[in-house]
């Protein structure tokens, strides 16, 4: 391909939105939220440089955040320095009319083990306390807060909307 071919492909969903029927951003965001408290495992990247790193990995979602305990693991390469991160959730694709599945791209940052943020998420999670301060190293805790979603929903265009919508958050 040449640099001109990459760019046409790069700028493809940038082209096909300018057409697009979009939603309200009220309903959109409810169905987003929707979708995502309707699973519980994204695949996050971070990276860094030429380093890139994609973790499945278990989420929760409140206050408008993804929140995850974390041991560790190499995806703190690219976290030291980069705090950018994309996450993905998705269903099992059964064909073009039944797609479902997100990009989130935001910034992640490291909650400080048990302060306030961190236990009140371990309270959500009805994780005791007592259990996370036993464990040799601490559990870590990242919250990603989303910046642009990119949702894909083959039921949007039932409705009359294009399948594919994205919300951008302040």
């Amino acid at each position: 391909m040449t640099q001109e071919d990459f760019q046409a492909a790069a700028a493809y969903w940038e082209e096909k939105d300018a057409h697009s029927v979009k939603m309200e951003p009220a309903s959109l965001k409810k169905a987003i939220e929707e979708y995502i408290l309707s699973n519980n495992t994204c695949a996050l990247a971070t990276g860094v440089g030429t380093y890139i790193r994609c973790t499945p990995i278990e989420y929760s979602y409140h206050d408008g955040c993804f929140w995850m305990f974390t041991e560790g693991g190499k995806k703190f390469v690219g976290l030291e320095q980069n705090s950018n991160v994309c996450l993905a959730i998705f269903d099992r694709y059964e064909g073009f009319g039944a797609l479902h599945g997100m990009q989130v791209m935001g910034k992640a940052k490291l909650v400080e083990p048990f302060s306030e943020q961190y236990c009140a998420h371990a309270d959500f999670k009805k994780i005791p306390l007592s259990a996370l301060q036993k464990l040799q190293s601490p559990m870590h805790l990242l919250c990603v807060r989303p910046e642009r979603i990119d949702y894909l929903c083959s039921d949007f265009k039932k409705q009359g909307f294009s399948s594919r919508q994205t919300l951008v958050l302040a």
